[in-house]
């Protein structure tokens, strides 16, 4: 017997899993408001934008805010329906969706912006959701990777822990989560910039971050 496919790496974020992640995300508002702030100007007023893989929902609903036409696309059930509940409580129409980052039910050049945060390194194939990112957007749109990246060093990853500012034994699981867990399975810039050019991206920016990275890509 076939077996179906696996479209994550990693634990499933379902049930509780998804609403431990939910509450411990919640604290990075501030976070989610800067980023949506810096990328609303770089899409038309009122532009279409699709977040794959917004988890809680808490970036769409932020962009939803500044005025865009937000869908987010996600492969867990448990997110789409937090997502959901989370938008009512904000009274934005940012919409959730049940879907397959390499596989999406998006039509062809229907974008203006595409944005994925903090889940390219768990994508099962990276290089077709990068297509797909690319197959979406209208001409001239604009895609945004967030990740972490593997070539983060042990003194920043720890750097990066001692900001946060929390307590010694939470220090000491975030280290441990980073290290062991999260870290490993994220990519090397060499890899993600290779898998960008496969995927047929051609105007690409990537800046590094303390511990990860930023990709802004131009169709």
């Amino acid at each position: 017997m076939a077996t179906a496919h696996k479209a994550y790496r990693g634990l499933g974020m379902e049930g509780s899993v998804a609403r431990w992640y939910e509450r411990t995300t919640r604290r990075d508002m501030p976070e989610f408001r800067a980023l949506a702030a810096r990328i609303a100007p770089q899409l038309p007023k009122g532009g279409a934008v699709l977040e794959i893989a917004p988890g809680p929902g808490f970036l769409a609903i932020e962009l939803a805010r500044l005025g865009l036409d937000v869908l987010g696309v996600d492969i867990s059930r448990t997110f789409v329906e937090l997502a959901r509940a989370n938008a009512a409580a904000a009274q934005v129409p940012a919409r959730f969706e049940l879907g397959n980052a390499s596989a999406l039910t998006v039509s062809d050049a229907c974008m203006d912006g595409v944005v994925c945060r903090a889940a390219f390194k768990n994508f099962a194939e990276p290089v077709e959701a990068l297509k797909e990112m690319r197959r979406i957007l209208r001409p001239g749109g604009i895609a945004l990777l967030v990740d972490l990246r593997r070539d983060a060093s042990l003194p920043e990853i720890r750097r990066f822990v001692d900001g946060l500012g929390v307590g010694w034994l939470n220090r000491m699981i975030m280290m441990a989560t980073f290290r062991g867990m999260l870290i490993k399975r994220a990519y090397p810039l060499e890899d993600i910039r290779r898998m960008m050019t496969e995927a047929g991206w051609q105007d690409v920016r990537i800046e590094v971050t303390p511990i990860g990275f930023e990709a802004w890509m131009r169709k």
